[in-house]
């Protein structure tokens, strides 16, 4: 994959939240990247840095965050040193942005032609009539019937699985290369997930947008992504293409995580999942050495020191004492 194909570049990502009891270090040294017509899924539990990651990326930080990376660049364009206004007119147009939760991300003021239409007069300077067309193209395009009475709709008449599908028409309206999706199917029941993750990939496909899907379930990631990383404690531990990750986890969060998900005709009905005793350490201070190892099952001495990067001859690489012989390196 050559530098043409790359959409999003971050690198060496860091996030720093001032709180009460001291810095809380939510994003440590992350680095990725996503090409055009490629799904990278970040994948972890709650509290691992998923969310802020894709906010420090879009500069949606609260006040109180601090971010700094060796490099992110959009376009082979660099956003750490981009102002205000050309994050502003980057973002909403050029990089779009779906959140977790549509009830709380759309304005119940505003009808939902209102919000579709402004958002795109703004950054295309289009007439109100362009506005209104296009709005319909995208409502229709995400599987909406109706799409001109609901344009006339408020937020709150409409269900969940319709709010999220417009959170998507409105990420779409003008064109995005860049598409991120914040657990875009969370809230919904399991039938509406799977309608909107299908959706989703449908359109990443037929645009040819770079997508980031943030996700905590493992089975969203295998039936989307083309590559994936593994968060835990602000860190990326694992990251490859999901066919070697689901093959090989080296990472023992990984083979934790893939322990705690049932599989078809391996696993009883009825049966014990695997789980990961422990909690998530807190990331206030220092955390040096690996976040994972008081819970891990195969930690050493040497966890509490430098972790080395490994890769694999197939590009996937993970953050452990341990080399690809399952011995320290």
């Amino acid at each position: 994959m050559g530098d043409s194909d790359t959409v999003l570049e971050v690198e060496g990502l860091d996030v720093d939240i001032r709180t009460e009891r001291g810095v809380l270090h939510a994003v440590r040294d992350v680095s990725f990247r996503v090409a055009r017509g490629e799904t990278l899924c970040l994948v972890g539990e709650s509290g691992c840095g998923k969310s802020i990651t894709s906010l420090a990326v879009m500069d949606l930080l609260p006040r109180t965050a601090t971010r700094r990376a060796r490099g992110l660049r959009f376009l082979g364009e660099d956003l750490g040193g981009a102002g205000s206004k050309r994050i502003n007119d980057l973002r909403g147009d050029r990089m779009a942005m779906i959140f977790q939760e549509p009830m709380t991300a759309l304005n119940p003021a505003y009808t939902i032609g209102e919000q579709l239409m402004e958002h795109y007069r703004h950054h295309r300077k289009a007439s109100l009539q362009e506005a209104k067309n296009r709005a319909l193209e995208l409502l229709e395009k995400v599987g909406i019937a109706s799409a001109g009475q609901r344009l006339g709709q408020y937020p709150h008449q409409l269900s969940g699985g319709l709010r999220q599908r417009v959170m998507i028409a409105m990420a779409l309206m003008c064109e995005p290369q860049l598409l991120i999706a914040d657990e875009p199917s969370t809230a919904l029941d399991v039938t509406i997930q799977a309608q909107i993750l299908r959706l989703l990939a449908d359109l990443q496909a037929e645009l040819g947008i770079a997508m980031v899907l943030i996700t905590h379930d493992l089975g969203v990631v295998a039936r989307i992504a083309d590559r994936v990383a593994v968060m835990y404690a602000g860190q990326v531990v694992e990251a490859g293409a999901v066919t070697e990750i689901f093959a090989t986890p080296r990472h023992p969060y990984t083979r934790g995580l893939m322990s705690c998900i049932p599989v078809p005709g391996r696993t009883a009905p009825g049966g014990k999942l695997g789980t990961i005793p422990g909690v998530v350490p807190s990331l206030v201070g220092e955390l040096p050495g690996c976040a994972f190892r008081d819970r891990c099952p195969l930690a050493q001495p040497d966890c509490d020191g430098t972790i080395p990067v490994h890769w694999s001859a197939a590009g996937q690489q993970w953050r452990c004492i341990l080399g690809e012989s399952g011995m320290v390196a």
